[in-house]
């Protein structure tokens, strides 16, 4: 059996009920064999990424500590989003019923055609690196950099924190 690694996973939805869907995702994610959460952010209300002519995002991070790999929690994390409806098409930033992203996983940098860890544009993401902040402020990636440092010289956006994930 693997070692148990602090993985960390951004989730986001801005479609059929986003506040219901990141909720219910966040306690999914708590059911996943072989994990256990052991932090969860607020809910923070964002701008969408990409086209501006769809609705804001509810957003959250969760940290757990789990014993699968890398690819089996993603796995585990795709079966969730595909039970809660999601369709994957090629519309990168387009709205989505529910995203559940690794962002990292434990001090690895992971290259596949599958999964790219840290991913790869959290430093850029107000949405992922202040919630991120809120639950592990002195959490470094991979590279050295500082999620705390980082968060604080992003734009925020318009982000609105909101309330806490149940």
């Amino acid at each position: 059996m693997q070692k148990k690694v602090t993985a960390y996973i951004g989730l986001g939805s801005n479609l059929s009920d986003p506040r219901v869907q990141v909720s219910n995702a966040a306690k999914e994610i708590g059911k996943i064999s072989a994990s256990n959460v052991i932090a969860l952010s607020a809910l923070y209300l964002s701008k969408p990424m990409g086209p501006q002519d769809q609705d804001d995002y509810i957003n959250a991070v969760i940290a757990i500590e789990t014993s699968l790999s890398a690819l089996e929690l993603l796995d585990a994390l795709q079966a969730i989003e595909n039970s809660a409806g999601r369709v994957r098409k090629d519309n990168r930033w387009g709205a989505r019923i529910l995203d559940c992203d690794i962002l990292l996983y434990g001090n690895e940098s992971i290259e596949n055609e599958r999964l790219t860890v840290p991913h790869y544009g959290m430093k850029l993401r107000e949405f992922v690196l202040l919630p991120l902040t809120e639950i592990a402020p002195s959490l470094h990636l991979p590279d050295g950099s500082s999620v705390s440092i980082l968060a604080s010289e992003i734009s925020d956006n318009g982000i609105i924190k909101l309330s806490l994930l149940e």
